[in-house]
């Protein structure tokens, strides 16, 4: 790439969306998200709170264009959405869905190599080198041979975050990562979401543009995500404010204190 085509590129937004409405799966004729006008920069980090049915999952789904968009205008890495969704633009984007919906009828390797070998990206030994280093980086190495059903929810989580990481996207989507966790287990996806965010090694040292969607951002409190906020329809983008309790705005503190019912 030239020196002029990575600025454009850097310019361009991951996410953007201008009179955006999001249908439900269950329903594709009802939205759960009407207006949603948003702007992603590649790089930016964000977290978005919603209480649960608020539709969290349906809006992930369509960001990484798995389901079209009722209406409005939606741009995924500067592509018009909805596409013909080519094998370059797969490569460029990486969703953990809740719970990280393993295959069990493969193993914990297995897994993480499927993206590679549908995409067809790299050789035999290359593949095999790639999943050890997801592998070890995501602390499944010991578990490789297991079955999915045998590691427990927490580790499977990981196995989601592994096999959306192995095609190394630029973009990152994640369902709810930190729901059930131990603290041990919370304390290392911080800690790895951030090392994601400002570039890790083993990810071209590249910064990694990441939404979360959480219905708890307590654990983000202080720190450098950019906020989000949606319920009832509705979708508000907030930016980086460390204190939501001085945020105006009535869907806001319903969250809040839904947030506080549930911590409580």
């Amino acid at each position: 790439m030239t020196m002029s085509a990575a600025v454009a590129h850097q310019n361009v937004p991951a996410i953007e969306m201008v009179g955006v409405s999001v249908t439900g799966r269950d329903d594709l004729h009802a939205a759960v998200l009407e207006d949603v006008n948003w702007r992603v920069a590649p790089g930016e980090y964000w977290v978005i709170g919603g209480m649960h049915n608020s539709g969290k999952s349906d809006f992930l789904a369509m960001t990484a264009a798995l389901a079209p968009p009722q209406k409005g205008t939606y741009r995924l890495l500067g592509q018009q959405m909805p596409a013909d969704f080519t094998d370059q633009i797969r490569l460029r984007v990486g969703l953990v869905f809740d719970g990280g919906k393993p295959l069990h009828q493969l193993t914990v390797a297995e897994n993480v190599l499927l993206p590679l070998r549908y995409h067809h990206t790299l050789g035999e030994s290359a593949n095999a080198e790639r999943v050890r280093e997801m592998l070890e980086l995501t602390g499944l190495s010991p578990l490789a041979a297991r079955m999915p059903g045998t590691i427990g929810r927490s580790w499977e989580k990981r196995l989601g975050l592994a096999r959306a990481l192995v095609l190394q996207p630029e973009l990152l989507l994640l369902d709810d990562p930190l729901s059930g966790l131990d603290s041990r287990h919370l304390s290392w996806w911080m800690g790895f979401l951030d090392k994601l965010s400002t570039g890790h090694p083993l990810l071209n040292n590249r910064p990694m543009t990441l939404v979360i969607a959480v219905h708890n951002v307590l654990p983000w409190r202080g720190r450098s995500p950019s906020l989000a906020v949606m319920g009832n329809k509705r979708f508000l983008p907030l930016g980086r404010k460390p204190d939501l309790s001085t945020v105006s705005e009535p869907l806001v503190h319903e969250f809040l204190q839904a947030e506080e019912v549930e911590v409580s």
